[in-house]
């Protein structure tokens, strides 16, 4: 039988669009159901500020408010909370503490305390692991297949993109709670600097291509180049042999 997980995710389109089925993909003795992002609602004028763009201490308010919400309406319990967030370069364990202290000041249902938490970072960005895994991600996505080679030579060479550890890019920006440099804006200059004057080339799209790119990249690839991915891919496999 599956483990049910439910997925409280920063993000937005990519992680509404890519992050369940990548983890579906890849672990398949799991059935995950995500709580967040919520996905927009059809309508003139969506507030996307009320359930896009959360990380960090945004992620953790919203948990904290649709965790209750999810005990309560559910007639099935989940066997584990997963949150994956962006880690932005702010310090990984400090980090994953606040999440889980905020989880467990939660006591509107006290099977809480018996459900399995994890908290897991793509770091500094969920384009890291994209990156990680180059050759099956952008190397053979037909918008970028023909300019790949370009593409990574200019990361590497031009902005110090350190292809095997990509969790280790940028550092932190105290000013501004984040990185001072996004791999994800990086990506997409890449592709507008090698863009060809007489045909018209393809723009790297955070909410289109991250999540297309997730369904092609490997996870066994990735967890040899990013440590913190790695706590993530050995947790689910451990719960898958369970």
């Amino acid at each position: 039988m599956a483990v049910v997980v439910w997925v409280f995710a920063g993000g937005g389109e990519a992680e509404v669009r890519g992050l369940i089925p990548f983890l579906q993909q890849n672990f398949p003795n799991c059935r995950f159901e995500r709580k967040t992002p919520i996905r927009q609602k059809p309508g003139p004028k969506p507030n996307k500020a009320a359930s896009y763009g959360k990380t960090g201490q945004s992620l953790i308010e919203q948990i904290t408010r649709e965790l209750p919400i999810a005990l309560n309406n559910t007639k099935q319990i989940c066997q584990l909370i997963l949150v994956i967030d962006d880690l932005d370069c702010r310090d990984s364990e400090q980090q994953k503490q606040t999440f889980l202290q905020a989880i467990s000041s939660i006591q509107e249902s006290p099977e809480i305390n018996n459900i399995d938490k994890f908290v897991g970072f793509s770091a500094p960005e969920i384009e890291a692991w994209i990156i990680a895994d180059w050759d099956n991600s952008i190397g053979k996505h037909p918008d970028f297949r023909s300019r790949h080679q370009r593409m990574r030579h200019w990361l590497s060479t031009e902005k110090k993109v350190p292809f095997n550890a990509p969790e280790s890019f940028s550092e932190y920006d105290s000013e501004r709670d984040c990185c001072q440099d996004k791999l994800s804006e990086l990506l997409i200059e890449s592709t507008r600097f090698y863009e060809d004057r007489e045909r018209k080339l393809t723009i790297f799209s955070k909410s289109l291509h991250t999540s297309q790119l997730l369904w092609l990249i490997n996870p066994k690839i990735i967890q040899q180049k990013c440590p913190l991915f790695r706590e993530l891919y050995n947790h689910l496999n451990n719960l898958n042999q369970t």
